[in-house]
């Protein structure tokens, strides 16, 4: 009996194991290609297209000019920004994540993309999966797709950026904003 106890304690510790490893291996980073292969179409909003207009999209690109190096200079910052992870750490998606996490997809050159705010991707990539959010079916959050609040983009956008400015979440929603169309059979 005891074994018999002792052999299910192990299976169900086993197989939490198992499960959470599987759940956490799942939500791993995808890169933009990924995410534009469905959302750069005119029937689903062309966020891809709204989003490499952004700032967000050229944050790593904007490390590397000379104002960005002045910037991190007088923020204590030593050596190129585009190689410091107190700079990386907003201006590149993933920066930091382990390699499990991180995937290969994911490039620094992409800047702040969609799983930035969005989260990593893996789990919520697929057209089925889009369709079922968007039907209600299921939660976007179930699979790993992050809802976006203030304090999404305040990891960043907040007093220790050596950039700061007043930030007004409503007012940067509104320079960010890319529709959400309902994905066609």
């Amino acid at each position: 009996m005891k074994v018999r106890i002792a052999l299910s304690l192990l299976f169900l510790v086993a197989f939490m194991v198992f499960a959470f490893s599987a759940v956490e291996a799942q939500n791993t980073y995808v890169g933009v290609k990924s995410c534009k292969m469905c959302h750069n179409k005119a029937k689903t909003g062309k966020q891809f297209s709204i989003w490499s207009e952004s700032g967000h999209a050229k944050a790593f690109e904007t490390l590397a000019t000379e104002e960005a190096k002045a910037v991190a200079k007088k923020a204590g910052v030593e050596g190129d920004p585009q190689k410091a992870d107190q700079c990386l750490s907003c201006h590149v998606t993933g920066h930091g994540a382990s390699s499990e996490i991180h995937g290969d997809k994911l490039t620094m050159e992409e800047g702040v993309s969609c799983e930035a705010c969005h989260g990593p991707g893996s789990a919520y990539k697929s057209m089925k999966v889009m369709k079922d959010i968007t039907a209600g079916t299921i939660k976007g959050e179930t699979v790993g797709l992050t809802t976006i609040t203030a304090e999404t983009c305040k990891t960043c956008h907040n007093p220790k950026s050596p950039t700061y400015k007043e930030f007004n979440f409503d007012e940067a929603a509104k320079k960010i904003a890319h529709p959400i169309v309902e994905i066609a059979e």
